[in-house]
Order: structure tokens, then C-alpha cells, then sequence
């Protein structure tokens, strides 16, 4: 493309402006999704048109709607699920930014991310409602679209060889003849058990959310004339409503799922704003609720949309997929929200607001959900991809739509480097584009480093040290001791790399008793509960009123490192010693079923990921030993590897320090290397769960486990010398461009981190 891409021709007509532009790729739609799609197209060195029909991007998350951003944590209920990529950037900084979870700062966090890219040109309140359609080697593709931008009065010709269709309804796709699908399947279209017997033209609903707070003088309220009176409906009977509750909270005022969505838009706002008037006069006025000082600070104008269009790719994402964890040799993303159903009569249903079936971890989705199979040169992310209606309503919320992003924009600046369309992407380059995503630092998962270019894969690895042990007292000594009673079963998670002869735990038990253990493998990698029993033992304990180590004997030599559950069966009056800290890669989940306690959902309280919650001691790491020493964290970790946990922990974890000495790692090479660019990636403890309206709080707004102060260095004949230094770091992913440097070593030193003990690296490169 010529070096003015992206400019616009401009001519007057008498009654308007117009102009015409030309991108690399132009993408239709400014939620999370056509963000993230942006974003990563840009930084590979593509030209964007961002095109948002709204004033604020980020779709449902932003200050008009008030959607908190969702994802592959399931508000803590998966396991080191978190989203890294463009959307982990902008969860992060968010976290920095906007502790207390302001719409409106979210706002800021996101228009900052897109402006700070060059290559994007940012189209705001602006409306595509045609295309024009043509052929390229007998396929249908789209030429142009053509916007108009309110406020401004100004007409504009989008051409580019890529389109996306971000838009969340599909308008686009729609208007260039792209196959889709309204409604729920029928049972048998892909075997899936949560599906109708039959077809049906239904959908999940709207919403409309409401923001209260504390005046701090009595205030009263007048209900509008359109104020429904919510006693004459199921409302308060079969919903939790609670005066201090506001914003998400209230996802389920939910209605339209047996109308058509867009079409009766218009009726569906006014049926939510009436029920959120009858809510709100409810808890002022009917004298149920301490609600004297409460107002009502902010009503939503704009419905929430769950679903609508769904276009058909070449591969429909759909329930057992996501329930079974297909491995698809294309998969680009992932999602681990649940399978979140709600019933089509939304609010008013007697039953409870959503039905949620969870997998037994993260699972993939591929890269043929995201373009369609009729269009040649159209991809699209966000809630229209291609996915059935029961695996939307996994695949639907927003931080997923924003890793979908990530990968239909990667993806299409991939086709177009290599002069290929999108499906002959997926059969014939899916690895490249697997690749080239891992070194964005995307959210995809098992795909380990195998990039040719990248030299610290060729360097012998070393370290000033590293963590040998999984006990939380070696790995964290100043932890606070607690004890766990064992009066539920309770399980450990144990990174086995690359055997476990025996482990050791620390408890208390004031009589002989006999201990029930089991070992338990987890079925895939990614997964972090007890899936399959593989042994029983018991292990004798004598009584004694101080803590005492007992041994376990394992003997357990899997073919490749893996996560172990070591589950002790419960037992009167016994103590589990503990430590108030988080090993990477350990985790104690109690057989206490539980979800994230929201009352408006109904569980399945068997299902292993419920069954065996992680959020009740999240934070807390068992005393265990293991025997022989742990390699789990070795700085071999760091190069060459797969960039979040994954049948371990997968970085390398120096040994606890004070840090007056700095802790490094290392790459040596045989022959001198031309170096010119240094990629890192910091450890942010995927675990943790963020919300960018915070429906809890994280306490740190920077994570303790970053590294905060750091430098790189070269070797030279005069020895080392500095090439990038950074203080105050509080992002994962950081690339530094240097002056070309001949080296025979290199190594980063870690001067502070934001918190931790230990210094962590998740990935070094080099180029």
C-alpha cells in the first residue's frame, strides 16, 4: 500500500462532506473486541480504519452501558484463566489506573490504548449501513462500506482487501450475504444436551443496569409514570434484591429473548427502564429496605445486548467443545466463562436468572470460528462468531470477544503478509499464526515457543538462583502461619516436573489417626481440579500436640511434567499448617462446593470445578515438601516455553531475596550474536481474577509479582554493559529496541519487584 494509506480523498457534494480512505484492514465495531483487533493489526505494521457507531469505545464495557468485563476467570472460579494479550493490558492498567472501578476512567484506559498506535485512524460516532459487494477469483468479497458520521456531517468509502465485522449484532456480515444463524439449534444439529429439542427463534435477552448511591440526607422518590409496579410480577419473589446492590449486580433485568432483538430495541429499553424505576420504588417506597439516603445516581439509555446474528466459518463452535476441551490444531483463543444460559422470559421467569455448566478448565477456540465461509475476505469476533447458541453463551463475554479480537485481527495481518486468504490461513499456516500470537503474549495456551528467529533458544540458560521447593515457608518466609482443619477433604495441586518420589505435610494431630490420601491427574494440562483417580494409600499419624512432618510416598514418574492432586481425606481434629501466600503453580482447593455466590444462578454442585472451589483459599498455600527438589522453576523455564501455566508452572522463580543484591537470568552463546531487540514477559499471576468495575477488589494496583525495576545488559570485550533499564514497571510484556550489539551473553537483572520475594520471568527472547 502506498505510503499515504489511510488519508482521505475528499470532495463537497452540496449537502454533505464526503471522503473516501483506504486501510489495510477496516474494522466495523469499538467494543472490546474490535479494540483488541485493532490493536494487534496495528502493532504487526497494518494500516486500520476503527470504526465505532458511539461516541465511547468498548462496546457494553463502556460508560453508557456499564457491562463489567468478564472472562475466561469466571469471577474466580476457573484457574490461572486470565486473559494476557492486548485485553490483559488493558485489565491491567486499568487496575492501575482506576481502582475503584470508574466507568468512566475505563473509558480513558481503552481510547488511550487505540491512540497510542499510529497505524489506527479512529472513526468515532460513525454509522456503516451499506457495503459494496464484487468478486476476486470467483469468491464474494467485500469492496468498500460506506459510514456516516453524525455530529460532523461527513460521508465516508472504507476500502481495504480485510474486513471485520465487530459489531456485536453482525450488521455488516449481514449486509454482505455472510451465512448466519438466529435463535437456538436443535438438539441434533450438534449433539448438544443443553439445546431444544427442536429449532427455535429465541434468544438470550437485554439489559439495562442502574448506578445508585448514599446522598447523605433523606431523599425521596417520585416513580415516572412509565414505573412498573414489580409486586404484580415474579420479580420479588424470584430475585435477589438487595438496596446496596447496583451497576452488574443486576444482570438479571433481562428481557426480549422471545422478540426479535434489534427489531424490537426500542420496546425493549423501555420494558427494562420501567422495571428499573419499579426496582428502584420498590426499595424506596414499599418500607422493606434501609434505603432513606439512596438515589439514584444513573439509568442506562442503551439495552445490553447478549445475542443476536451468528455468523457461520468453517467451524461452529459449540458445546462439547467447549465441555469435552477439544484440542484444535488451529485454536487462537480461549474462553472458560461457563456455559451461561438464561431463560427467555429473563426477568419475569420464576426460575432462577441463568443456568451455568462449567469445563473442567480453559478450552480453545479456533481460528475457523472467526471468518466466514462465504465471504472471502470477511472475519469477524465478538458475540457473532461462529458458535452455537448454547457455546455463546460461554463464548459471549467480553474479555473472550476481546482474545477473539486479538485473533481475527493477528490474523488477518498474517493473510495479508502471506498473500493467503483467511480459510487457507487455518488449514495451511495455523501454527505461523500460533506463533506469531505467543510472541504477542495472546491469550492462547499448550503452544510452546518454537520461533526460529528467536535466539535465546539456541543460548545455554542460567540464573543467580532459583526456587527448589513448593513450601510456601522456603519460597516466602515472612508469610503469616494459619492451619486448615481437615474437616473436608482437601486438595493440593502439585507441579510434578519432572518426579515426585515422596511430599511431605506439615499438620497437627493430637491422637493417632489414619490418613486416607488420594492422587489425582487433572485429564489435560490446562486443567487444575481432580479429574481422574489414579491411587489410594493410607498413612499412619501419631498423636502429638506439636506440628510434625508426614511423609507420602509417591513414586510417581510421568512421561512429561504435569499437575499432581494430592487429596488428604478429611479427619477429625486435624490441622493442615499453611502459610498466607501464593507458590506459582500450587494451589489448595477444599471439597466445599461453591461457585461465586451469586443467589440469581443455578450450579451443578458435582461438577469438579464447583465441587472443588479454588476461591476459598486462593492465597493460601499448604505446607508440603517434595522429594527430590522441584525443577519447576528453573531458569530453563524462560526460554523456549509456553507462557502461562500449563501442566505446571511454566517460568523461572528466583529464590526468595531482599533483593540488595539484584537476581538475573541469564543466555550465553558459543559464537558472537548480532542483538538488536529483547522481549520479556513478566510473571502477573494469571490466577487472579480482574474486573474493570470491580465486583470485588484486588488489593494490589500493580502486581507484586512484576518486576518493577530492571535492566539489560550485553557482554562486550570491556565487559557488561546497560542497554535498557526500566523503573516503575507495572506491565507483563515489555520489548525493548536497542542499537545493534555484538554479544556473546546477555542477561536482565531484576533490581525490584512490586512486592514478591522472588524474581519471576515468564519469557525471554531475542532478536
Amino acid at each position: 500500500m502506498a505510503a499515504d494509506s489511510g488519508r482521505p480523498r475528499n470532495h463537497y457534494r452540496e449537502d454533505m462532506y464526503q471522503q473516501s480512505v483506504e486501510h489495510d484492514i477496516t474494522i466495523i465495531g469499538g467494543g472490546l473486541a474490535g479494540v483488541c483487533a485493532a490493536i494487534s493489526a496495528a502493532r504487526l505494521g497494518k494500516s486500520v480504519a476503527l470504526i465505532n457507531n458511539r461516541p465511547v469505545l468498548g462496546g457494553n464495557s463502556s460508560s453508557e452501558v456499564r457491562v463489567w468485563v468478564v472472562g475466561a476467570t469466571a469471577h474466580g472460579v476457573q484457574r490461572f484463566a486470565r486473559e494476557t494479550g492486548v485485553i490483559g493490558e488493558l485489565y491491567v492498567e486499568n487496575q492501575y489506573r482506576n481502582p475503584d472501578g470508574n466507568p468512566i476512567h475505563w473509558d480513558e484506559v481503552v481510547l488511550d490504548a487505540v491512540r497510542a498506535e499510529p497505524n489506527i485512524h479512529l472513526f468515532l460516532n460513525t454509522d456503516v449501513r451499506d457495503i459494496v459487494m464484487g468478486e476476486s477469483d470467483g469468491e464474494r468479497v467485500i469492496l468498500s462500506a460506506r459510514g456516516w458520521t453524525m455530529g460532523s456531517e461527513i460521508e465516508t468509502t472504507f476500502t481495504s482487501p480485510y474486513f471485520l465485522d465487530c459489531t456485536g449484532d453482525g450488521l455488516i456480515g449481514h449486509l454482505a450475504g455472510a451465512e448466519y444463524r438466529l435463535g437456538r439449534e436443535g438438539r441434533d444439529e450438534y449433539d448438544e444436551s443443553w439445546a431444544p429439542e427442536t429449532a427455535l427463534r429465541e434468544f438470550l435477552g437485554s439489559t439495562i443496569l442502574f448506578y445508585t448511591k448514599d446522598a447523605g440526607h433523606p431523599v425521596e422518590f417520585v416513580p415516572p409514570e412509565s414505573t412498573k409496579d414489580i409486586t404484580n410480577t415474579p420479580i420479588p419473589v424470584s430475585r435477589v434484591i438487595r438496596s446496596g446492590d447496583s451497576g452488574a449486580h443486576y444482570w438479571w433485568i433481562e428481557w426480549g429473548g422471545e422478540l426479535d432483538i434489534v427489531r424490537d430495541n426500542e420496546r425493549i429499553r423501555d420494558e427494562l427502564r420501567s422495571v428499573i424505576f419499579g426496582i428502584w420504588d420498590y426499595i424506596k417506597n414499599s418500607g422493606r429496605f434501609d434505603a432513606e439516603n439512596l438515589d439514584l445516581e444513573w439509568v442506562g439509555t442503551l439495552p445490553g445486548k447478549r445475542e443476536y446474528r451468528r455468523f457461520l466459518g468453517d467451524h461452529v463452535l459449540n458445546q462439547n467443545d467447549i465441555l469435552g476441551q477439544t484440542d484444535f490444531d488451529d485454536a487462537v483463543g480461549f474462553g472458560g466463562w461457563s456455559i451461561d444460559l438464561h431463560p427467555v422470559e429473563g426477568m419475569y421467569a420464576k426460575e432462577p436468572g441463568a443456568h451455568q455448566r462449567y469445563s473442567d478448565g480453559i478450552y480453545g477456540i479456533p481460528f475457523r470460528s472467526y471468518y466466514s465461509r462465504n465471504i472471502a475476505n470477511l472475519l469477524f469476533a465478538g458475540r457473532d462468531i461462529s458458535a452455537s447458541h448454547v457455546a455463546l453463551g460461554s463464548s459471549r463475554v467480553m474479555a473472550t470477544c476481546g482474545v477473539g479480537g486479538e485473533a481475527a485481527g493477528t490474523g488477518a495481518a498474517l493473510a495479508l503478509d502471506l498473500g493467503v486468504r483467511p480459510r487457507e490461513l487455518a488449514r495451511s499456516h495455523a501454527a505461523e499464526l500460533r506463533q506469531l500470537l505467543l510472541k504477542q503474549d495472546a491469550s492462547v495456551f499448550g503452544v510452546r515457543n518454537e520461533d526460529a528467529a528467536d535466539k535465546a533458544r539456541a543460548a545455554s540458560v542460567s540464573a543467580s538462583s532459583f526456587l527448589a521447593d513448593i513450601d510456601p515457608a522456603i519460597a516466602d518466609p515472612d508469610s503469616e502461619c494459619v492451619t486448615i482443619p481437615l474437616d473436608a477433604d482437601l486438595a493440593t495441586i502439585v507441579p510434578v516436573d519432572p518426579v515426585l518420589d515422596s511430599l511431605s505435610v506439615l499438620v497437627t494431630s493430637r491422637e493417632d489417626v489414619s490418613l486416607q490420601v488420594e492422587f489425582w491427574t487433572t485429564g489435560k494440562p490446562q486443567n487444575w481440579v481432580p479429574l481422574n483417580l489414579e491411587r489410594e494409600l493410607t498413612v499412619p499419624v501419631g498423636g502429638d500436640d506439636q506440628p510434625q512432618w508426614v511423609e507420602i510416598p509417591a513414586a510417581w514418574h510421568p512421561e512429561s511434567p504435569e499437575n499432581l492432586v494430592v487429596v488428604l481425606k478429611a479427619v477429625d481434629d486435624v490441622q493442615v499448617h499453611a502459610r498466607r501466600t501464593q507458590v506459582p503453580g500450587v494451589l489448595v482447593l477444599p471439597h466445599t462446593p461453591g461457585a461465586d455466590g451469586d443467589q440469581n444462578v443455578a450450579i451443578e454442585e458435582a461438577e469438579p470445578i464447583v465441587a472443588w472451589p479454588a476461591r476459598p483459599l486462593r492465597g493460601t498455600t499448604a505446607r508440603v515438601r517434595v522429594e527430590p527438589a522441584t525443577r519447576a522453576f528453573e531458569p530453563q523455564k524462560a526460554v523456549g516455553g509456553y507462557q502461562r501455566p500449563y501442566g505446571g508452572p511454566q517460568l523461572w522463580v528466583s529464590a526468595p531475596r531482599d533483593f540488595i543484591e539484584p537476581e538475573w537470568l541469564r543466555l550465553d552463546w558459543d559464537d558472537e550474536q548480532a542483538v538488536s531487540s529483547i522481549d520479556l514477559v513478566f510473571d502477573d499471576d494469571v490466577d487472579v481474577e480482574l474486573n474493570t468495575l470491580h465486583h470485588h477488589r484486588t488489593p494490589d494496583r500493580a502486581f507484586p509479582e512484576l518486576a518493577r525495576d530492571y535492566a539489560v545488559d550485553v557482554l562486550g570485550d570491556d565487559g557488561w554493559r546497560e542497554v535498557a533499564t526500566v523503573t516503575a514497571n507495572r506491565r507483563r510484556h515489555r520489548r525493548h529496541e536497542i542499537d545493534p550489539a555484538m554479544t556473546r551473553a546477555l542477561r536482565v537483572r531484576i533490581l525490584a519487584t512490586n512486592g514478591a520475594r522472588q524474581a519471576r520471568i515468564v519469557s525471554l527472547r531475542v532478536y
